[in-house]
């Protein structure tokens, strides 16, 4: 049974996901808007600055599907609180530091402890919750998120006033959500039946669906034009372009973020007349046309018209993958098959920069941003030809 507004509001396992959700967007999110300032402070050129994501994201193309493999044989939080420990500590340390080697080390580390959070927190909402209301909750938690981002960048902006390391002290609110995670998550944990190989054999057997790869197709690229162009490239143009400031900078990633969050939470609504896979469509298109003005925007207030084009299409866009995937998931293999797609979004995160970069060594940021379009247009065509459901 459909629960209901209040039921979800006094739902503690529903608050706990969010939690993780904030946590697991904070380590990239935080820093966006302080990146021109690292730069400078560090004298680094805008490739070694983007290095600060690439390293961050890293290790989960690694460890995300191993680690969704222990989440399948060992349960959630066997994972979950020492990589919220782990990604505190970590983080924490950055603040300390003023050798751009050992920022990265640590950002590596700190990698580590978000790796699992995305895909489990995902995987959790296919535990918990019914079929019938996937969609909805994976659209609350997607609007989550997105007020993550949207406030991150604004309190990155804010605490830059300080210094560039200051935003490297917001890590530490991962303390409290491990032991909430540890002590109050009731969530359903997956038998472990059967040998190791045959786990692994299954598993793999659903990952290799033309439905499921498509879908990972589609994250990744969606990662690559996120964490390249948006969260990358774009505070870097306003800089070089506007003279924004930190605060500026953070202003304007906000404002998408809040789009995204408005629309992901009216998710179950818009599901009711236009169907997820005509959401994915929409969103690639959505990225097209913004990634297409933005290199053109002659006033920096003028950014906001792309920002909410690109904002609404997000919205209707990631949550929608995500909610499909969990429904192709049996609940033994989800932590596996969820941390899969983390890896797919992690390699997209991690490799986003640089294929934007590549774009903008050949032609400064008109190339990134018509790179980014283009890279949108051709997922959109593939989308339209082969997703079917």
């Amino acid at each position: 049974m459909e629960k209901t507004k209040k039921s979800y509001r006094q739902d503690i396992n529903l608050k706990i996901i969010f939690s993780i959700t904030l946590v697991a967007v904070m380590g990239v999110s935080t820093i966006t808007p302080v990146l021109p300032d690292i730069r400078s402070a560090l004298n680094l050129t805008n490739q070694q600055t983007g290095l600060l994501i690439v390293f961050f994201s890293l290790p989960g193309i690694i460890l995300t599907p191993l680690l969704g493999i222990l989440a399948d044989r060992f349960g959630r939080k066997i994972v979950l609180v020492p990589s919220l420990l782990l990604f505190a500590v970590a983080g924490f340390v950055c603040f300390f530091l003023r050798d751009f080697e050992l920022l990265l080390l640590f950002r590596v580390l700190q990698g580590a402890g978000a790796a699992s959070l995305g895909s489990i927190n995902s995987t959790l909402v296919g535990d918990i919750y019914a079929k019938e209301e996937r969609s909805k909750v994976m659209g609350y938690v997607a609007g989550i998120l997105s007020i993550g981002t949207a406030s991150y960048p604004a309190i990155g902006g804010a605490l830059a006033v300080l210094g560039w390391h200051y935003p490297f002290l917001l890590p530490l609110l991962a303390l409290p959500v491990a032991w909430v995670v540890l002590f109050k998550l009731d969530n359903p944990e997956p038998k472990r039946e059967g040998d190791f190989f045959t786990y692994l054999k299954s598993a793999f057997q659903n990952i290799k669906s033309p439905s499921v790869i498509i879908l990972f197709v589609s994250s990744f690229v969606v990662f690559v034009i996120l964490f390249g162009a948006y969260l990358t490239y774009l505070p870097l143009l306003m800089r070089d372009k506007f003279d924004s400031s930190s605060f500026e900078i953070g202003l304007v990633l906000t404002s998408m973020s809040v789009v995204t969050a408005i629309t992901s939470t009216m998710l179950g609504k818009i599901n009711s007349y236009i169907s997820e896979r005509k959401m994915v469509l929409l969103g690639f298109l959505s990225y097209v046309i913004s990634f297409s003005i933005i290199p053109f925007i002659a006033q920096p207030l003028m950014m906001v018209f792309p920002i909410i084009i690109f904002g609404v299409g997000h919205g209707m866009n990631f949550p929608s993958i995500q909610s499909h995937l969990t429904k192709l998931a049996p609940l033994e293999y989800r932590g596996m098959f969820m941390s899969f797609n983390g890896m797919v979004l992690r390699i997209g995160q991690t490799t986003g920069p640089l294929i934007i970069g590549w774009f903008y060594v050949f032609g400064d940021h008109v190339a990134a941003f018509v790179g980014a379009a283009a890279l949108a247009l051709i997922m959109l065509v593939g989308l339209a030809i082969y997703l079917k459901f």
